[in-house]
C-alpha cells in the first residue's frame, strides 16, 4: 500500500509543516473581539489581537467615529497576544449599521472573531477575513453568515493545530489498506465529535492543561507503536486502529472544545455552529490526508525503494517532537 511506502515523504512534510506552524502560528491565530452591551448607551469592548512575529499586530481597531470613548484605554501584555480594553458611549445605543474598521489586517493572514453580547442575554457573532477589513454590526447574524464563519473556525482550528495533525499523520502511517484506514479515520472522527458536542454543551468538563498534555502523550504512544510496525514486532495500533483511535479521538475532542469554548457559540444558533465548526475541522483533516497520499504518490514515482534508514525517521521525528510538547504542557501546569 502507498501509506506504507516512502515514508520519507511524510518526513518533508513534517519538516515543511512544523517551520511553517513556527514561524505563522500567531498569525493563524484569531483576533477575538467582544462588544458588550452594559446599558442602553454603554458597552465595553474587549479586543485580543496576537503578537505578530514578536511584536505588536499590524492591524489597529477604528471605532465608528461617533462612538465616544469615555474610559482611557488599557492595553495588557498577555503570554500570545495584546489585550486592549475600552469602554464608550453609542449614540442611542443602537449598533445596526455601524462600521468597524481594521486598517492593517489585510496584510496578514489572521481572522478577527467579533462577538456581540447584548443586555438581554442575547449575542450574535462574525468572522472578519484579510480580503474584507470590516464589519458592518447587526444584532443578528444569517443562517448562512453563521455556517460559513464557524466552518471556517473548524478548518484554521485544525490546520494550525499540529498536534491533532501528527496523531492523524501517526495513524495514517501505521494502518495498511485503503478500507482499514477508513474505518480508522470515521472511528476517529466519531469520537472526538462526541467529546466535542458534550463539552461544548457542558455535559462533560476537564481543565484544558492536562487534557493538551495527554494528547501529547497520544501521539508520543503512536510514535512507539510506529517503531514496532517498522521493526516488524507486533502492535496495538495495527491490530486494532479502529479501537485506539476512538479512544484517542475521545480525548482530542475536548481540545477541539477547548478552543470552540474560547470563541463561543451563538446563543440562537447552537446546534448549527457546533456543527458547521465540527464539519470544518473534518474539512480540514481530509486536506492534510490528501496531501500527505500525494506526496507519498510523488515520490514513490520519483524512486521506488528509498533506504531502510528512512522509514524510521518519521515514527523518531513524531515522537521527538511530541515528547518535547508533553515536557513543555507539563512544565505548564
Amino acid at each position: 500500500m502507498i501509506f506504507r511506502l516512502n515514508k520519507l515523504a511524510v518526513f518533508v512534510l513534517i519538516v515543511f509543516y512544523n517551520l511553517f506552524n513556527q514561524l505563522s502560528a500567531h498569525e493563524l491565530q484569531p483576533s477575538t473581539l467582544e462588544i458588550r452591551q452594559l446599558t442602553k448607551e454603554r458597552y465595553d469592548i474587549s479586543w485580543r489581537a496576537p503578537i505578530y512575529y514578536k511584536k505588536a499586530h499590524p492591524a489597529k481597531l477604528q471605532l465608528p467615529e461617533d462612538w465616544q470613548t469615555v474610559s482611557e484605554p488599557r492595553i495588557k501584555r498577555l503570554i500570545d497576544s495584546h489585550l486592549h480594553r475600552y469602554r464608550v458611549l453609542v449614540p442611542d445605543g443602537e449598533l445596526n449599521g455601524d462600521i468597524i474598521r481594521f486598517p492593517g489586517l489585510e496584510a496578514t493572514i489572521t481572522d478577527i472573531f467579533v462577538r456581540l453580547m447584548w443586555l438581554d442575554g442575547s449575542d450574535s457573532t462574525a468572522l472578519v477575513r484579510p480580503g474584507v477589513p470590516w464589519l458592518e454590526l447587526s444584532s443578528q447574524r444569517s443562517t448562512w453568515q453563521v455556517t460559513a464563519d464557524y466552518t471556517q473556525l473548524g478548518v484554521d482550528h485544525i490546520l494550525s493545530g499540529f498536534d491533532h495533525l501528527a496523531f492523524v499523520l501517526a495513524l495514517l502511517l501505521i494502518v495498511s489498506g485503503a478500507k482499514r484506514l477508513l474505518v480508522t479515520i470515521t472511528s476517529f472522527t466519531l469520537a472526538h465529535s462526541i467529546t466535542l458536542g458534550a463539552a461544548t454543551l457542558e455535559f462533560v468538563w476537564l481543565p484544558g492543561p492536562p487534557v493538551e498534555a495527554v494528547i501529547a502523550l497520544s501521539i508520543l504512544f503512536l510514535a512507539n507503536e510506529l517503531v514496532k510496525v517498522n521493526q516488524g514486532q507486533k502492535s496495538l495500533t495495527a491490530e486494532y486502529p479502529w479501537g485506539i483511535a476512538f479512544a484517542f479521538g475521545l480525548l482530542h475532542g475536548l481540545g477541539f472544545a477547548g478552543a470552540l469554548t474560547d470563541i463561543g457559540l451563538p446563543q440562537n444558533e447552537i446546534v448549527l455552529a457546533l456543527l458547521m465548526f465540527n464539519i470544518g475541522v473534518e474539512i480540514g483533516q481530509l486536506i492534510f490526508i490528501a496531501v500527505v497520499i500525494c506526496m507519498m504518490l510523488v515520490l514513490k514515482r520519483i524512486q521506488n525503494d528509498w533506504p531502510r534508514w528512512s522509514y524510521r525517521i518519521p515514527a523518531y521525528a513524531i515522537g521527538g517532537t511530541a515528547s518535547f510538547w508533553l515536557i513543555e504542557r507539563l512544565a505548564s501546569f
